[in-house]
């Protein structure tokens, strides 16, 4: 529900919001000019996290946005969100202007259910919005000593964000459509080696980019798919 009546998100709110938690601001970063981690402090204890869960968070009178959370410790009331500072797009602006000390309302925190622990191979992929999907699930592939690989493609000026959100096993690729181009996905390590055959596929980010990936993976391994365009050019809200 990207958008909605504002009557309708005021019931919303004056129904189920005052039952939740606020969050507050306790610290913002800028990673890169477009990327910010955000962290909030709350009380979370009866909030239950898993790789990839996510909040839906009102941005205006009529809007709303999902948000994964990238890291979470429900004992010191502590969540963090990585966001993408995108341009004067709704979300956008909401996240930008939050600073310390600020305070919005919770909502039901939601799980992906990207994650299972009976699989031993994952591959990730993404871009800047998919980069607290990347930091909620790392933990726990490197808990279980999975084999994993990330994908992220990105602009010029986040190319470093992934190392200095400490991901390892990552591989960027500049955002030049190159995931779009079928015949140049089939080329990549992870559809050629053996190893990820059986691997289960993580795709997010750019919903063209998901698809083309999608199809490659789908026609040449035997490999579980995963896949959620979180944004499509001209398309509001996606």
């Amino acid at each position: 529900m990207p958008n909605a009546p504002k009557w309708l998100l005021d019931v919303v709110e004056k129904i189920f919001i005052p039952k939740l938690p606020m969050m507050e601001v306790r610290s913002t970063e800028l990673l890169s000019p477009s990327v910010k981690r955000i962290r909030f402090s709350g009380d979370f204890k009866k909030l239950t996290f898993k790789p990839g869960s996510y909040m839906d968070i009102r941005v205006s009178d009529t809007e709303v946005r999902r948000y994964t959370a990238a890291f979470s410790d429900t004992k010191n009331g502590l969540m963090d969100f990585i966001v993408h500072l995108h341009g004067a797009h709704p979300g956008s602006l909401f996240m930008q202007q939050l600073n310390v000390g600020n305070k919005i309302n919770t909502s039901i925190i939601k799980p992906h259910k990207c994650y299972s622990e009976s699989a031993k191979k994952y591959v990730v992929f993404g871009d800047e919005t998919s980069l607290a999907l990347a930091c909620s699930i790392f933990p726990v592939l490197k808990q279980n000593n999975d084999q994993f690989q990330f994908y992220f493609e990105l602009d010029e000026e986040n190319k470093n964000v992934p190392g200095l959100l400490n991901l390892e096993n990552y591989t960027v690729f500049p955002k030049d459509g190159s995931f779009r181009n079928e015949k140049w996905i089939s080329n990549l390590p992870v559809i050629q080696e053996e190893k990820w055959k059986d691997a289960h596929f993580i795709l997010t980010g750019n919903a063209k980019s998901v698809q083309s990936f999608r199809k490659v993976v789908k026609g040449n391994t035997a490999a579980k798919i995963i896949a959620h365009g979180y944004w499509l050019e001209g398309k509001n809200g996606l």
